[in-house]
């Protein structure tokens, strides 16, 4: 039980890390949005970078609330 927590823990972390690297690097994607990326019809550079970097924060949440499941249920 305990040596479970020894991998859960750093695993939880890392995916903190990840859900916030996805989330800058996609703050920095919409920062970076010119005027011309909203006039031109379709999907530009700036917003394919912003659904790519929120679909890997979802993604990365989904996993970092699975792990926080699996440490909780463990530590009962």
């Amino acid at each position: 039980m305990m040596a479970m927590n020894y991998v859960l823990v750093p695993a939880l972390i890392i995916l903190m890390g990840l859900v916030l690297f996805a989330l800058v690097r996609g703050l920095v994607a919409f920062l970076q949005m010119t005027e011309e990326d909203l006039k031109n019809p379709g999907v530009g550079r700036s917003h394919e970078m912003q659904n790519k970097m929120m679909f890997a924060r979802v993604k990365y949440q989904a996993l970092a609330v699975i792990v926080l499941a699996l440490l909780l249920m463990f530590s009962r």
